[in-house]
């Protein structure tokens, strides 16, 4: 049966290795949009990049508003959903640091200051999500 996850528990969990997130951001025609993307936790904020041109960029812009599931698809199946409103910078300093480190989860170490430089440029935004909700649950099919 299915429990639910402590506060630890669920901030371990979207912080193991590379997993990506399920972002959901609202299309100006009220319909919903998902995309796979790379982030971290940064305290109770959950923080991202994206180019300001993409669909989710623009949705952002226009409407905060966002939920971010990540699971693992191997049982016993577990998953959060994260539920919040979206801040948005394009403070080059801050971006490009954000991007270095996000690259570092993802790709190691070692090419960290590539995806800084790739990613840490005009027309990219930061997304930080202040989180508001958290749906949490581990052991799905126990």
């Amino acid at each position: 049966m299915a429990q639910k996850m402590t506060d630890e528990e669920w901030r371990a969990f979207v912080s193991h290795g590379t997993r990506t997130g399920k972002l959901s951001t609202v299309r100006a025609d009220g319909s919903p949009h998902v995309a796979p993307i790379w982030f971290l936790l940064d305290g109770d904020d959950v923080v991202f990049n994206t180019a300001k041109e993409t669909v989710k960029g623009r949705n952002l812009a226009r409407d905060g508003r966002v939920a971010l599931c990540v699971d693992d698809d191997r049982p016993p199946f577990d998953f959060v959903v994260l539920q919040g409103r979206a801040a948005l910078s394009e403070e080059p300093g801050e971006l490009r640091y954000w991007a270095a480190r996000i690259g570092a989860r993802y790709m190691g170490e070692e090419r960290a200051e590539e995806f800084g430089a790739r990613n840490g440029v005009p027309g990219e935004l930061l997304v930080r999500v202040t989180v508001d909700k958290v749906l949490a649950q581990k052991g799905i099919s126990e």
